[in-house]
């Protein structure tokens, strides 16, 4: 099955997307370290760097999934919570191409805000706008720690699958394993210059990660969050005041930053996944991301259910 990903960032729901059996025709992205990184880890992927306001998806009609992760600002917490108001919101250009290209399926993701009630006439405008269109709509929260990924993080995931084959169609079960804790998830990249306190980290890091947040351009350089969140990563052992070049020296004495590559595997990515650009940029990239494991959880559910119409709709023309 192929996808046509917008709004796609340094690839997490891409991935996920490829690992779920997804070919991608095209992916949109608006920013050059992201495009930069796209192109690095998959050179035949055909990258389109541009502002989706000027993206036209009409060659693109037909294919079986539309997916991506719309800017989050204009309903996350963190920001003014302005919303079709914010002239971030490209909502109202991802329903323009599923008008134009009419694929058998729509996937998207963006932050635990969207489902505020100061947002409830939003979110029913575009489940009936994709209903005229003929699809069936919801959406869903999913945190990411019910997939494997060592961190809670919530994120709002938005399904819309045409009418004629959406009857197939169930949201991804949660794993029945709670996934590793920060310790177990990053010891090896922490012990890695031979930290001599790495082993006893290991053991104070014992629970799963804050939500990482990707921060924003208008900002200064890369820390973990807000004064809350710095809380809760010192609670585990870890300096959320900024990124560290490389892991703690073998005599290091304190509390350690992570490392880009330490936070890239709290997301979900795998450790051959690169990022390019220098701290900063591949930070934001990486704090933006949507985890791998879980976009592909639910485009299992969306490739199973498109199989499985397909399937039934051509026993019917063949009168089985």
């Amino acid at each position: 099955m192929n996808s046509l990903e917008i709004c796609a960032g340094a690839g997490g729901q891409a991935l996920g997307l490829e690992l779920a059996g997804f070919e991608h025709v095209a992916l949109v992205e608006i920013d050059s370290p992201a495009c930069a990184t796209l192109r690095l880890n998959r050179p035949h992927w055909n990258v389109i760097e541009d502002d989706l306001r000027n993206f036209s998806g009409r060659n693109f009609k037909g294919i079986d999934l539309l997916a991506g992760g719309v800017p989050c600002p204009p309903f996350s917490k963190a920001g003014k919570q302005l919303g079709q108001d914010d002239e971030r919101d490209l909502f109202p250009e991802a329903i323009r191409l599923v008008e134009e290209i009419q694929p058998k399926a729509v996937m998207l993701e963006n932050v635990r805000g969207l489902l505020d009630a100061i947002f409830d006439d939003y979110r029913e405008k575009i489940v009936d706008d994709l209903r005229k269109m003929g699809y069936k709509a919801g959406w869903k929260l999913l945190n990411a720690s019910d997939f494997g990924v060592p961190q809670l993080r919530p994120r709002v995931v938005f399904v819309a699958i045409r009418k004629d084959l959406a009857h197939n169609f169930n949201w991804p079960k949660p794993l029945c394993h709670r996934p590793p804790t920060v310790g177990e998830t990053l010891y090896d990249l922490m012990a890695e210059n031979g930290w001599f306190l790495a082993n006893r980290w290991k053991e104070w890091a014992n629970d799963i990660a804050p939500t990482i947040v990707g921060g924003s351009k208008k900002h200064g350089g890369p820390d973990l969050g807000p004064t809350r969140a710095k809380r809760a990563w010192a609670a585990l052992g870890v300096d959320g005041m900024g990124i560290a070049d490389q892991a703690p020296e073998p005599n290091f004495i304190g509390l350690p930053r992570l490392t880009t590559r330490m936070v890239a595997r709290l997301q979900g990515f795998p450790d051959s996944w690169q990022f390019f650009g220098k701290k900063t940029p591949a930070y934001r990239q990486i704090g933006n991301a949507f985890p791998p494991p879980v976009a592909q959880a639910v485009g299992l559910e969306i490739r199973k259910c498109l199989e499985a119409g397909i399937t039934t709709k051509l026993k019917r023309i063949n009168g089985l």
